[in-house]
């Protein structure tokens, strides 16, 4: 196996061949960092970089597996840490200049559990400042790029861990999820990502309060996605929002013939770009060769939807960033610095309005997952925008429209942010004729987590795993 192979290596598949002694973790640590540093220049996807110290972790859990000695469900894999999380001991930046000196004084939930489970934190991967934005550059660190075409943005704001796995510089990673922070980049760089039901997993406060706001895995096969949320799902004594008792996933799932899929392209509103429909209807016919049913159906939404989810995250969102106006405005990026103004005029009324449309959608969102098992729609309008998007000053067009939102109207997530308790998996459904990727959404009943895996995992057997051979991995 080549170095290369090595690299996009399923992260399951590299756990299984460490305990049967076919593979050692430094054999894959080092191919990964290998790689890390032969494409750093063309993706600037990661920030801090602990390649020593991961090599001394990995040759401890290579000793472990020598020895037979019990090990951890994440044993010996390189994980990127979205640099937005902390961990005790080593610097977070969250994408900004104001917090470039920044060393973190305890280590939030999720990290400690994957460091607990014998992860390797090899290196931080980019944001965009403080998470709030759908692609991914700071004055910071720079611009990130897509692996498959380096013209366009990975998404955001967990951009740096998409563009890392898609360049096989991670096992797997770990992203958020407030407007659609994982399944945003899981589309436009072919991953499999998941927003769990809000209170699966913890976070940090106060945005683990926050109900639009998630954390979650990316991985590139629906595999290695469960294998990183069962780690990362449980109650947590530090949040309050954690849910009771811990939820763990199978990997493996019975066929889906006879399911009844519903379907909307649009949801009601969304302009989408021609060749999102096309691959998103190329979906549909995978599934139904499944045995499933699939049936268009209208929800009754429009755009007060997105108004709503954009009144909501400023309010929240924005105000919080707001608070660091007087004092480092100067030094925030545009787009972050014009979020927090806005979020400076929000009132509690929008506010609360934002609670009228979440239940107004939910109305008739619920009943309908009553009657079908799951809802399928684009994960993003457009497969991707410019590396250099500034949603301060520049638009969108899509099918020759221009968009009314540039922030977040060319991406189909934010709804289901707002339907915070349904459980969202978005994988891909194919590529763009400029060779991004794109993605479709897989959305769940409340809490009912299993369904969307269970439909994910026969849409990828049907399909293949992405990643598996060269010619379905980008050319770096």
């Amino acid at each position: 196996m080549s170095d290369l192979d090595l690299c996009y290596l399923p992260a399951a598949e590299a756990l299984r061949q460490f305990k049967a002694k076919k593979l050692s973790p430094v054999e894959l640590m080092r191919a990964t960092m290998a790689r890390a540093e032969a494409t750093a220049k063309k993706t600037n996807c990661l920030t801090y970089t602990h390649f020593d110290e991961a090599m001394a972790l990995a040759k401890k859990a290579e000793a472990k597996y020598a020895k037979g000695a019990r090990t951890g469900a994440l044993e010996g894999l390189p994980i990127g840490i979205k640099d937005e999380s902390y961990i005790k001991g080593k610097p977070t930046s969250n994408g900004s200049l104001i917090m470039k000196d920044y060393v973190g004084d305890h280590t939030s939930p999720m990290n400690e559990r994957i460091i607990a489970a014998g992860g390797i934190v090899h290196a931080r991967t980019a944001t965009p400042e403080f998470s709030c934005a759908g692609y991914t550059w700071s004055r910071l660190w720079g611009v990130t790029r897509n692996p498959w075409n380096r013209k366009f943005t990975p998404g955001g704001s967990s951009g740096g861990s998409a563009a890392s796995l898609a360049s096989g510089t991670s096992a797997i990673a770990t992203g958020s999820d407030i407007g659609g922070s994982i399944r945003i980049p899981a589309s436009t760089c072919g991953l499999v990502g998941y927003k769990p039901p809000y209170g699966r997993n913890p976070d940090d406060p106060p945005f683990n309060l926050d109900f639009y706001c998630h954390t979650g895995p990316l991985a590139r096969t629906v595999e290695d996605a469960i294998v990183l949320q069962n780690v990362m799902s449980g109650p947590s004594p530090l949040d309050i929002s954690t849910l009771r008792p811990k939820l763990t996933l199978p990997t493996t799932y019975k066929p889906i013939k006879g399911w009844k899929i519903a379907f909307s392209m649009d949801l009601g509103f969304f302009e989408v770009d021609r060749e999102v429909q096309k691959n998103t209807l190329a979906a549909l016919d995978v599934f139904r060769s499944l045995g499933a049913t699939v049936e268009t159906v209208d929800l009754g939404w429009t755009e007060e939807v997105l108004e709503a989810g954009m009144d909501y995250l400023r309010h929240l969102f924005g105000a919080s960033l707001s608070r660091l106006l007087k004092k480092h405005g100067k030094d925030m990026t545009s787009y972050a610095r014009k979020f927090a103004q806005e979020g400076q005029k929000s009132k509690a009324v929008d506010f609360v309005r934002t609670l009228d449309v979440a239940n107004k959608m939910y109305s008739t969102l619920g009943p309908m997952l009553e009657k079908y098992n799951v809802l399928v729609c684009p994960t993003t309008a457009l497969a991707a925008v410019p590396a250099e998007f500034d949603q301060s000053k520049d638009s969108v067009k899509i099918n020759g429209k221009t968009i009314s939102n540039p922030f977040l109207g060319w991406v189909m997530t934010t709804p289901f942010n707002t339907m915070s308790r349904c459980p969202v998996v978005s994988v891909p459904s194919g590529r763009a004729r400029n060779g991004v990727p794109t993605g479709i959404q897989i959305v769940g009943r409340t809490y009912c987590d299993g369904d969307v895996f269970q439909a994910a995992m026969a849409y990828e057997t049907a399909q293949g795993q992405w990643f598996k051979t060269a010619g379905s991995q980008p050319l770096l």
